[in-house]
């Protein structure tokens, strides 16, 4: 029980810890970062040949992706935050976004949903991960039971993060699930499954 405690702690810690240290950014600072794991992404074998791809909009800082969201080579799926799940959504630039319980933009509730066969790679949000490929969210556990489930488990995953979020080792728990790649502003780093 006690590590337990101690692990749920040592997250919430690393937690505030790095989000602070997102916040920090100037604007200047957080586009050029954002504009330079873009560059990663674009390269990486899991991005370039994918189709349909899940995303988000950027959030307290994370790093920015918008700019990728007008290529039209791709179709572009975002979430909503419906009880405990996330349904994800077909959008299109120029639809607009509500924005959900958490003041996160979010596709209209009527916008065409996605499925699991019709998804060919994931953007995961996170506010750091590890060389093993395991993240620190925001521990509402929206991502971790999604990839729980079968339907998803398989899906190619890559952890979006800047290099100050990228660590040799997070505390995880049981339900943790390993993604398949990170990229930062510095690199786009393959992981072993």
């Amino acid at each position: 029980m006690q590590n337990a405690i101690e692990d749920q702690l040592s997250k919430a810690q690393l937690r505030r810890s790095l989000l602070k240290q997102r916040r920090a950014l100037s604007g200047e600072e957080w586009r050029q970062k954002s504009d330079r794991l873009i560059d990663h992404l674009q390269s990486s074998p899991l991005f370039h040949p994918a189709q349909t791809i899940l995303a988000y909009h950027s959030f307290r800082q994370e790093p920015d992706l918008s700019p990728l969201f007008s290529e039209s080579k791709y179709r572009w799926g975002f979430p909503r935050c419906v009880n405990k799940s996330l349904i994800w959504h077909r959008w299109q630039p120029g639809e607009p976004l509500q924005f959900g319980s958490y003041g996160i933009g979010e596709p209209h509730p009527d916008s065409p949903t996605l499925t699991p066969d019709q998804v060919d790679l994931i953007l995961v949000p996170a506010v750091a991960c590890d060389t093993r490929g395991y993240r620190l969210g925001y521990g509402g556990g929206f991502y971790d039971r999604m990839l729980s489930s079968p339907e998803w488990a398989k899906k190619p995953t890559i952890g979006i993060v800047f290099e100050f979020a990228y660590c040799q080792e997070l505390p995880t728990d049981g339900w943790d699930k390993p993604l398949q790649a990170v990229c930062t502003d510095v690199n786009f780093y393959p992981l072993e499954r």
